[in-house]
Order: structure tokens, then sequence, then C-alpha cells
């Protein structure tokens, strides 16, 4: 009703669960993570809970599209289900012909558990792993559950043949915890709880949801709203969306393109009733270290023997990487020349001191807090990527914190400082090293986090530009592309970005992110460390 009074191209704030709004916050990287670690840890239940709203679903779509290629896949989403009707539907999401009795009679519980078992087996030996999803797992039952810790019994004498990750509402948590499911609790190997966006967080989901949609950001949700729209909707995205799209409903009613403290009141009464939603408390998880950044954390743990070991925030830390955390230095000692091969000891099992070995090479100490946040001071923003190719980094040129798997399936993290047609230069731990590319590649999976210089001071974090935005990002993108400043981002400016991206290798989808930023960064010059650069001084220190 309100997108043309607002020249928008769609409804920025449906419930829709429309990928071309995915606003990942830290707390959703976090969650991913667990949950890709969850895929290969060979066995037991990943458990990922959270409120109505908070995003659970978004980050399970973002599992689903991440899965890797060697894994069968089983997603139930309606668990009010018995015994019998859960295993024929686990049968039916994994294509397992259902058993036939020869006397007729209908299949037992064991006909379906023989049959998957069988299934299992049979995946296993073709080297394929078996993860079954559960949504909405508050639901299940108690016999339903120990049903499923009984599937968690089929194993070979290596490995557990079924991994199970149970999504669902804060009470899931609560029916864990008595004690007639206390043998389920203690397969669990790893929980995650995902709390509320925070209050930055909020303001830059709004800020996102916005730009995708081709509306002018600067002027629609002025940034003195951003605090009370937290403050009413408790930071759970569903919310967000159902009172933002109320307030533009609002506007537009008042035939006003500003919407004001006045019309967010009258929208929330709408929304939510009579009830003024309480403050709640973040959850800022300790695992962030560990864990943290969409998308880095398929390779985690293959084959690891794991202790469940809960940290402050509730949530499970593998017991080697736990320790690792405890004792990581303050302050990296110096670069060390080496040139013996890549392995997990000597590399960094905390992601902490690679931010700060990377903020050097950046030319500033990295202050305290999360680095992602802390590094805004500087100018400077984090770029995280899932899966990207080392030929795609050396064009991008920039060093890069990478995450690597070791042959015993151990993640670690080295800084990638020069890269050349056969050989990387890293810093792993306190050592210096140059290593055959194709040795490199053996241990990367496409994770990696690097820097970005930002054109203006303000903070762009997942923020994106396109048709319809305007502000000092905008201009400075036209004066790289030698088009005119001071208006909104128009069609003319669209073909241009499409025309670099096309140029560059990049999707031509005429939006500034981060990627289109750096590329723009190098053609314009900016001062930003180079691989070529930072592998010369790194190979100095080696001879």
């Amino acid at each position: 009703m309100y997108t043309q009074f607002f020249n928008l191209q769609h409804a920025p704030f449906s419930i829709a669960p429309d990928p071309r709004y995915l606003y990942m916050s830290e707390q959703h990287r976090e969650a991913l993570a667990h949950l890709l670690y969850g895929v290969d840890s060979g066995g037991g239940f990943v458990l990922l809970t959270g409120e109505i709203g908070a995003g659970k679903t978004t980050v399970c779509r973002c599992l689903l599209e991440q899965i890797p290629a060697n894994c069968n896949v089983g997603y139930i989403f309606n668990p009010k289900l018995t015994v019998l009707e859960l295993l024929q539907s686990i049968c039916a999401e994994f294509g397992i012909g259902l058993p036939r009795n020869a006397d007729g009679a209908a299949p037992s519980v064991k006909d379906f558990v023989d049959a998957l078992n069988g299934y299992l087996l049979a995946a296993h030996a073709g080297g394929r792993h078996n993860v079954l999803i559960i949504d909405e797992a508050q639901s299940l039952s108690a016999d339903v559950l120990e049903q499923l810790r009984l599937l968690t019994n089929l194993e070979t004498s290596q490995s557990k043949l079924l991994q199970i990750i149970l999504i669902g509402q804060p009470e899931l948590r609560s029916m864990l915890a008595r004690p007639e499911l206390e043998q389920l609790a203690q397969r669990v190997i790893a929980r995650y709880h995902l709390g509320p966006l925070t209050a930055p967080d909020t303001a830059r989901y709004i800020l996102h949801r916005l730009a995708v949609a081709g509306m002018l950001v600067a002027t629609v949700f002025p940034a003195p709203l951003m605090r009370q729209i937290h403050r009413l909707t408790q930071g759970v995205p569903r919310r967000i969306n159902l009172l933002c799209d109320r307030a533009l409903l609002g506007a537009y009613a008042e035939n006003r393109h500003t919407v004001d403290r006045a019309i967010v009141r009258q929208a929330a009464r709408e929304v939510f009733g009579a009830a003024v939603p309480a403050a709640a408390p973040a959850i800022r998880p300790a695992l962030a270290w560990v864990m943290a950044g969409s998308i880095i954390a398929t390779a985690l743990a293959l084959g690891w023997n794991l202790q469940r070991q809960p940290d402050k925030g509730g949530n499970t830390v593998p017991a080697p990487l736990a320790a690792a955390k405890r004792t990581a230095p303050a302050n990296p000692a110096p670069p060390i020349a080496a040139t013996a091969s890549l392995q997990a000891d000597a590399g960094w099992p905390d992601r902490k001191d690679a931010y700060r070995q990377l903020a050097q090479l950046w030319g500033f100490t990295l202050p305290d807090g999360p680095p992602c946040q802390s590094v805004q001071q500087q100018r400077v923003a984090c770029h995280v990527a899932g899966d990207i190719g080392l030929a795609a980094l050396a064009q991008l040129d920039r060093p890069a914190i990478l995450t690597l798997q070791d042959r015993s399936g151990s993640a670690y993290y080295a800084l990638l400082t020069g890269l050349t047609a056969d050989s990387a230069t890293l810093l792993t731990g306190d050592i210096s090293r140059t290593v055959p590319l194709a040795e490199l590649e053996a241990q990367f999976r496409g994770q990696l986090v690097t820097f970005w210089r930002t054109p203006t001071a303000r903070d762009i974090a997942g923020l994106v530009f396109g048709p319809g935005t305007q502000g000092p990002e905008v201009d400075w993108i036209a004066a790289q592309l030698a088009q005119p400043s001071g208006r909104a981002y128009d069609q003319a400016l669209t073909q241009q970005v499409q025309q670099f991206q096309r140029a560059h290798g990049l999707v031509a989808d005429g939006m500034v992110g981060p990627m289109t930023f750096m590329y723009l960064n190098r053609a314009a010059g900016i001062d930003e460390p180079r691989l070529s650069r930072a592998g010369v001084a790194t190979a100095q220190q080696e001879k």
C-alpha cells in the first residue's frame, strides 16, 4: 500500500523469509557456526534455541545453503508425531523405501530402524554424512526424544552414522534438563541460544532492509528512533518487521515521509496491544572468539573426541578449544622464520591473536572488545567470506585470516600475508612460514576474514548501497565512477556500478557491498595492506 509513496521497489519489512533481506548479526553468525560444526562432528546432538522470531529459521536456511555436497539431509518441520510416525518421516526424508512385511502387516518400529540402519551404513561406505534437522523440536514428546537418542546408537566401530540437529524455542532446553532425558542431554556436543539483536544491530538490521528495498534510509527512520524501536521490540527480528511495517503504514496515512516517535508508539499499540514489552538483556556468548564468524566453521573438529564443557553463557565449548581460550597469549610474539609444513599446533586455535596481527599490518593496535566492532574506530570494517578460492583471494590482494584444517581434522587459524603462483606466506602462531600453494589448498576450505577501509567514519557494516539510497557513501561511489554526486543512487550510477562489477568478475547486481567497496578502493589507489607488499616484508624476515 505504501510502496509507491516511499518510492520502494518492494516492501522492506515483510515477515516472509526473503533471502534478499538476509541480515546476519554476530549472534546469527555464531549460531550458524555451531550448526556447521555439528554437520561434521561425527554424531550426537547439536542444539539451537531462541525466542519466537529470533531468526532460528533464517540460520537454518543459511545452513541448508552451505551443507557440504557429501551430506544427505533430512528436514522435519512438524515434529508433533508418534515414534512410528517420526521413523516413517525420517525414512521418507532420506528416500528410504518403506519396509514391507510378507504377511502384509504394517511395519513396526524395528522394521523402520533396520531400514534406516541399512541406508546409513551404505551411505557411510560411500563416504557420505547424514544429518537430520528437526525444527520446532520443543513439540517433541519424551518418548520421541528417547527414540532419537537410540538412533544415535547406530554406528560403526569408528563413527556415529547420524548427526541430529534440534532447533526449538527456549523450553526445549528445559525439556532436556529433565532427569529422564539425561542420557540424551549428555550427547549434546554443542548448544547455542540465539538471543535478541542488540540496539546497534537493530539499527543495522533496519537500515539494511531499507537499503535492499531501495528506500532513502537516511530520512525515513531517523537515528534517534532506533533505540525506541529496539526497546519496544526487544530486538526480536520478527517484532522489528511488524513494528516498522506498521510505522511506515502510519506515516503513509499521515502523508509524512519521516517516521516520528508518536507514529512508532501508535504502531506498537496496534501491533503489540496494550502490553509494552520490557527490555531484555542481550546475550553475548563467551564462545564468540572460538566459533564466531559466518560461515567459517564448516571444517571444525572432524573426528575429534570432544568433552562437553559449558561456558558462562550456557553454551558447550569443545574442551580443547576451551583450554586454548584460557591459555592464548595476550600479545603474540614476533614472527619467527620457518619453512616447516602447515600444522595446527603452530597456528592459533583462537582468532583473537590473528586479529591482532592483522591490525598490526593495518598500522594500528586492536582495541579491546569484539574485533569487528573495535576496528570501526579506525574507519575499517570486517568482511567475512565463507566460500572463496585462492584465485579470487589473490585477485582481491589483501591479507586475510584463514580458517585451516589439518590432516587430523583439527581447525586452526593463520594470517595470510603473501601469495604467489606457487607458494603462500603465513603467520601461524608466532611463526612466519612459506608453504607450497598445494599444501595450503589442501587445508583451506574458503572461510576467511579480512579488513577493508570504509569511505566515511560512519559504521556501515552490514549495509548495502543501491538504487534509492543517498548520503556521503553514495557520493564517494559516484566520484570513483565519474558520476555526479549529491543526489540519490540513480539509474545511471547503477549501470556504472554494474559495468565496474562485470569488469572485475563480480556479480553485476548494481549494489555496492563490501566486495565491491574493496575493488573500488583498489581502483582508487586507497592505502590498504596488500598481499604483495606484506609478502615481501615477511620474506625479508625469513632471509
